[in-house]
């Protein structure tokens, strides 16, 4: 586009100072740039090359996957931490002084280390064989590790004498009371003779082991089984035999 502009003379006393308008000296948007500036405006425009777009999203990407990893690391951290501590808690024992802590080492058969998470109820047992010591019968349950030759184990036995052996921590399965395993605490009780009577000593003392237990626990006399009770099996003997005996214990444990 051309203006046209009509040239003063020079002679014209008139003394103003016009100067052409110049088309080259005004920006596309108006402003009065310089073509240099104008220039760097319509470059600033231009859209990114390709291999600086590729190296924004690679950066992106390459944060993204530090910051997971840091993520991961952390949990990782946490979870170690938690285990130490699990690891370090107490064995839950009957730390009393009539109360042999005799524990069985940790094995699939008698001792698989397996977590009880709520004690529910106390299963009471009897041996099966007549005249043997508290000591004889955990030796049985020890030796399975090796045998393999059942599956049988009790959180503790009462002796002739009324001894007391703690095998396996209150807070772990014992194999010994079928589908009650998971949520019972156990107790084998030795007897001498065939009838599965208990001496006055394992008596007394599983008496006071009961009453100790349900104190634990929060039991009540309900909470206080045979093995009978929980599969049938004629154990402890004399006291399925002896509805009332059975009944008797209970109020002992209680009175």
């Amino acid at each position: 586009m051309n203006y046209k502009y009509q040239e003063k003379n020079p002679s014209d006393s008139t003394g103003t100072n016009d100067h052409p308008y110049n088309i080259d000296s005004v920006s596309q948007n108006g402003r009065n740039d310089s073509p240099d500036e104008f220039d760097k405006h319509i470059s600033s425009c231009k859209p990114k090359p390709q291999w600086k777009i590729a190296r924004q999203r690679f950066l992106r990407r390459r944060i993204t996957a530090i910051l997971s990893g840091c993520t991961v690391l952390l949990l990782l951290v946490f979870l170690i931490h938690n285990f130490r501590l699990d690891s370090g808690k107490p064995v839950p024992l009957l730390n009393k002084d009539w109360v042999t802590i005799s524990l069985l080492p940790e094995n699939q058969y008698s001792r698989p280390g397996i977590q009880i998470e709520q004690i529910n109820a106390v299963v009471v047992h009897y041996v099966g064989n007549p005249g043997t010591t508290a000591e004889e019968n955990r030796s049985y349950f020890a030796g399975l590790a090796t045998s393999g030759d059942a599956y049988a184990s009790s959180h503790f036995i009462i002796g002739l004498d009324g001894e007391i052996l703690q095998c396996v921590p209150m807070d772990e399965v014992a194999y010994c009371s079928n589908n009650r395993n998971y949520d019972t605490i156990s107790i084998e009780c030795c007897h001498p003779g065939e009838d599965g009577a208990f001496t006055s000593e394992t008596y007394s003392s599983l008496i006071r082991l009961l009453r100790t237990l349900c104190q634990m626990y929060h039991l009540t006399e309900e909470d206080i089984l045979r093995h009978y009770d929980v599969s049938g099996k004629s154990c402890p003997l004399y006291y399925v035999e002896h509805e009332n005996a059975w009944e008797q214990l209970k109020i002992d444990v209680f009175s």
